[in-house]
């Protein structure tokens, strides 16, 4: 059977939790002084709010969630902007015995058609500066950069 991406079920609700709960570790990991260790920091309600409108998405291996992604989609209209609309991801994990099996690309995949089947201009997503394999990955499938946060502490 493989690995399908699929819209996200309330049953799948603690293997999400469980994979975020991974990645916001890192980020603790990585920076203690934004980041805290929370169990909750990721809730019912949270998932609830993400699956609603067809926004977030597993990565389904044999019946096992192995990864989640949730994405949103964002008119961009400024006086200082060429009008556009993206497909941001706005976040995307995969559980940590399952990373550098395809996953990542396969949700790269779905986006793609996301994209084409809501006419979008481009897809976006941001990166935590300390995630280099996140960075590759991205890097790899041919997304650039856009611009750069920078912090003064």
């Amino acid at each position: 059977m493989g690995t399908v991406i699929r819209s996200a079920k309330e049953s799948d609700f603690e293997d999400v939790r469980r994979i975020m709960g991974q990645v916001q570790e890192m980020h603790v990991e990585w920076r203690p002084d934004i980041y805290r260790r929370n169990e909750d920091f990721f809730t019912k309600v949270i998932f609830d709010e993400m699956c609603s409108g067809g926004k977030f998405f597993v990565a389904d291996m044999d019946g096992a969630v192995v990864g989640a992604m949730g994405i949103d989609h964002r008119h961009i209209e400024t006086p200082a902007h060429v009008t556009r609309d993206v497909v941001f991801i706005d976040s995307m994990a995969v559980d940590e015995g399952f990373r550098g099996q395809g996953i990542g690309h396969l949700f790269f995949e779905k986006v793609r058609e996301l994209k084409e089947e809501k006419h979008a201009d481009g897809i976006e997503l941001q990166v935590n500066a300390r995630n280099k394999a996140a960075y590759e990955m991205y890097s790899h499938y041919g997304f650039t950069e856009k611009s750069i946060n920078m912090e003064l502490l």
